[in-house]
């Protein structure tokens, strides 16, 4: 197909509304303080971010590399190392790579010096080599272990590295001159991390037996056992001047110790997943942990979660533009918010009891309509006062959408398969499609812009209909499916002129069907990931679509790709302005996004 691909940012960012609030898009792998107090983390698919702990804001982003499987910071977190079968480093204010290394096995655990230009690498066949960074070339080879390597840490001093492995043991490595000087046995499961005492000589190993040991290395003698956890310990670090250590384990506690008393202090909760990291501030006020795509961070003295974290997004975040250009978002959570995007001013908060999943415009823009788990919410726009609620299913409403004269609402969940339509007068249930995709679960609705038929786009996961999934088109006044197509769906859009409509596959293509026949138009290629949203400009010359690759392309009405942008979190919903200028677009992190369609109109 010919392509007219303008440059990735090729569209302007007018506004952000809302903050990530910490959010991420992938699970995350590892994070660090810096010594401004800022914050930064690595998610997958190697993705690093840099935020401002107060209000939880993005300061800035680099895709780095999806190939590695490890990453770790530096100290200081100007560094940042990644490995799988290479060793790169690189400068984590710019995403640059400083250098990179072959590597002969399979890197499984990594740890700085407290000079970043020296590294430790742990291997899958048991051994670890000890780098100059600066020189290229390996210092020491240590040698002993003959099972996979877990964990490793340098002691305050860097002179001694101390190595767990599956094998259950911990070897302490003079790196002066290269020697053995011990091993410290008492685990009786994986000891996934290890700490070391910044200014003493003391080591804290956790394990999978639910316990954190403290050790004297100088005697190679166990001090005391920390066995306050219930489940495996997962993560452990301590405080820069050693006063406090966080543990986590995998009942997803977070446990914060006065080292020197040897006393728990807090337990800290909010996680709802493994937590994989932990880091101090550098002043040790604060304390930061991986979580479930999103960065917990508390005050380490009083326990008290800060800094807008603990705050998980609980939907998607959905976006809806109105007649007059006011925008509508659910913002990830219970609150549903409606902003004016030429004054960037929140017009109007909608709370909510339960998470908001989706919102939509009635054409008119005079009324909103909320999916929130089994209710339906009308709410009049101008105050904020509620019209109707209906209720009735028993999966959770996740997908709405308004015929094209207002008068009724279409609504689905993403977990079940039956489609309910809704006389928006009185909020009463009109029809229900029990079955609209014969056993696939709906994953989008659409109506035709002469509002009879309903488009309904779905997955069957386990493809038991022997297919992925299908569209099937409803005519709601026969009460009766008069197509269907034989492929899965994630999103849909009608053109205006009704004659055509697009789909998003499972193999991450849009496809252009005619509406009449169901023939295939055009597939057009080039999203790497899952499209969750698709839309058509209102004069029907634009179509946008928007990936978990984050990216959103546009497509001219012949499908010609016009323009590929790359943006900082997964797109999970787009909707167009009513004048053409605007593109809007909401994110996996919470927030929405404005964009400009000018210069693309200009280069046209």
């Amino acid at each position: 197909m010919p392509s007219a691909t303008l440059p990735s940012g090729s569209l302007t960012r007018l506004a952000t509304f809302g903050e990530p609030q910490l959010h991420v898009d992938g699970d995350l792998i590892t994070l660090a303080f810096a010594s401004d107090g800022s914050l930064w983390s690595v998610e997958e698919p190697g993705i690093v971010r840099h935020w401002k702990i107060d209000g939880g804001q993005q300061l800035e982003w680099h895709r780095l590399s999806d190939l590695e499987t490890l990453w770790a910071f530096s100290r200081d977190a100007r560094v940042l190392a990644s490995a799988s079968n290479d060793l790169t480093l690189w400068d984590t204010s710019s995403g640059n790579i400083l250098t990179a290394l072959g590597q002969d096995s399979w890197v499984s655990a990594l740890a700085f010096h407290p000079d970043p230009a020296f590294i430790a690498t742990g291997y899958d066949n048991g051994s670890v080599r000890y780098w100059d960074f600066a020189g290229h070339h390996v210092v020491r080879k240590l040698d002993h272990h003959k099972r996979p390597i877990s964990a490793l840490a340098f002691s305050g001093d860097g002179k001694t590295l101390a190595v767990a492995s599956e094998d259950k043991l911990i070897s302490l490595w003079d790196l002066t001159k290269g020697t053995l000087i011990g091993l410290l046995k008492g685990h009786t499961d994986r000891i996934p991390a290890i700490a070391w005492h910044p200014k003493k000589n003391v080591l804290v190993s956790i394990g999978w037996d639910s316990t954190a040991r403290v050790w004297d290395t100088a005697t190679q003698q166990p001090l005391i056992l920390l066995n306050n956890h219930s489940a495996q310990v997962t993560a452990a670090t301590f405080s820069h001047d050693g006063s406090l250590l966080a543990t986590a384990d995998s009942a997803n506690k977070v446990r914060v110790w006065d080292f020197e008393q040897k006393r728990e202090t807090h337990v800290l909760s909010g996680v709802e997943s493994e937590v994989r990291a932990l880091a101090f501030s550098a002043d040790g006020k604060k304390l930061a942990a991986t979580g479930d795509r999103l960065i917990h961070v508390w005050d380490s003295a009083t326990g008290q979660s800060i800094g807008g974290a603990g705050t998980r997004a609980t939907t998607t975040t959905f976006v809806a533009v109105a007649p007059n250009g006011r925008v509508a978002s659910n913002s990830g959570g219970l609150v549903t918010r409606i902003w004016d995007p030429s004054g960037k001013a929140n017009l109007l908060a909608i709370p909510g009891r339960s998470p908001v999943h989706m919102v939509a415009f009635s054409p008119d823009g005079k009324f909103l309509a909320t999916a929130a788990e089994k209710t339906l919410g009308l709410w009049n726009t101008a105050d904020g006062s509620l019209k109707v609620a209906m209720d009735g299913p028993e999966e959770p409403i996740t997908l709405v959408t308004f015929s094209p004269d207002g008068t009724t609402l279409a609504s689905a969940s993403t977990t079940g398969v039956g489609v309910w339509i809704w006389r928006t007068s009185d909020g009463e249930p009109i029809l229900l499609i029990p079955d609209a995709l014969e056993g696939a679960a709906v994953q989008a609705l659409a109506f035709h812009p002469q509002g009879k038929v309903l488009a309904v786009g779905g997955i069957d996961w386990l493809a038991t209909g022997g297919s992925n999934g299908a569209i099937s088109l409803w005519n709601l006044e026969e009460r009766a499916e008069i197509a269907t197509i034989a492929e899965g769906a994630t999103a849909l859009a009608f053109h205006p002129d009704g004659k055509r409509f697009a789909s998003a596959t499972v193999d991450f293509a849009v496809c252009l069907w005619d509406a009449e026949n169901g023939a295939l138009l055009d597939e057009l290629d080039g999203h790497e990931g899952t499209i969750r949203a698709l839309a058509y400009s209102a004069d029907g010359s634009l179509l946008a679509s928007g990936s978990e690759d984050m990216t959103l392309r546009l497509w001219s009405a012949r499908g010609e790709e016009l323009a590929e942008i790359e943006v900082d979190s997964q797109v999970t919903s787009l909707a167009f302005s009513a004048d053409g200028q605007h593109l809007f677009a909401g994110h996996a992190n919470t927030t929405s996004s404005q964009y400009s369609l000018n210069d693309l109109r200009k280069r046209k």
